[in-house]
């Protein structure tokens, strides 16, 4: 795997690519035994990859922000495919308390729950703070779907156990991951307005991710759990993720067309890694096109994984007293 597969589609030792899209990395798996949450599955790739799992025969719960966008986006597949299977529960990743509202209605649906794709994000903001205070890409893109985790797992491990179907979560970060501040996490600085960079901070926030799964991948091997947690790098797509910096991104795409990729591609790593029988027992592993890729050094360091972990619990602690 290099720049030449990336241009030239040519799969990796996987069996897929680039190129490849969801549909093609999912080709005849049968997901009608799986409960899946996908954040964000109302628009771009989240959108794709819950049209292709319930076309796979997964129940897939789209967890939202924008409640008519999403009821939009479940029509929009039921249009297409009559038998899919579509709930959609509000949640605001930016917000702690909609995240544990959202916890509660998902359990009292009283569901199985096999899958976790932590897919929603903001990219490239303008500095703002969430509602619970903390600069908004971190708490929405790392420290909303650790909570939002943290509050599933249980319901994750009683479903493996109960089915001894491997439970998969999965954390949508970025090759941007690399570029970050100069520690990696500023764990003193988190929510600094006067030093804040728009693309620092979506980095810091995309190495958060990849630590967070290599991290709660180590924590669950240790106790036996039959659940893999693993992160990816979707690709380069112009979605509505790239509002804030539309006109940047369209410039740079004129310059760097040959790395771009379309939706259907950019779902196919997520979808890939939740359902790919090939990728059983994997865990702790960093994707990019449907291949395991090395991630930066910041994020395979253990120590700074756990002290991200230990930085996030005792912050989502903080914030509810």
């Amino acid at each position: 795997m290099g720049v030449l597969s990336l241009i030239s589609g040519w799969p990796g030792r996987s069996g897929f690519g680039s190129a490849s899209t969801a549909e093609q990395v999912s080709d005849s798996i049968d997901a009608s035994d799986l409960t899946v949450i996908i954040t964000g599955g109302a628009s771009g790739i989240g959108l794709e990859t819950t049209r292709v799992l319930a076309m796979r025969g997964a129940h897939v719960i789209i967890a939202a922000r924008n409640m008519k966008a999403a009821n939009e986006a479940k029509q929009l597949v039921v249009k297409h495919n009559e038998k899919a299977k579509i709930d959609v529960l509000e949640l605001d990743l930016s917000s702690l308390k909609s995240i544990k509202t959202f916890s509660h209605s998902f359990k009292a649906l009283n569901l199985p729950l096999n899958i976790l794709i932590n897919n929603a994000g903001i990219m490239f903001c303008p500095y703002q703070l969430s509602q619970d205070g903390i600069e908004m890409q971190f708490a929405t893109n790392h420290l909303g779907h650790f909570y939002l985790t943290n509050l599933l797992l249980d319901k994750m491990k009683e479903t493996a156990a109960a089915t001894g179907i491997e439970g998969r979560i999965v954390n949508l970060s970025s090759v941007a991951h690399v570029y970050t501040y100069e520690k990696g996490i500023r764990f003193d600085k988190i929510s600094d307005k006067d030093s804040y960079s728009d693309k620092r901070a979506y980095g810091q926030s995309k190495l958060a991710n990849i630590l967070h799964a290599n991290e709660l991948s180590r924590r669950l091997k240790e106790e036996g759990a039959n659940i893999t947690v693993n992160s990816v790098h979707p690709g380069i797509i112009m979605t509505d993720l790239m509002r804030h910096s539309f006109w940047q991104m369209r410039i740079l795409k004129l310059f760097t067309c040959l790395f771009w990729k379309n939706v259907p591609q950019g779902a196919a790593t997520s979808c890939y890694v939740a359902v790919h029988p090939g990728l059983k027992g994997v865990s702790g592993k960093y994707f990019l096109d449907c291949n395991e890729w090395p991630a930066s050094k910041f994020a395979t360091d253990p120590e700074l994984a756990k002290n991200l972990w230990d930085y996030s619990n005792n912050l989502v602690n903080s914030l509810q007293h």
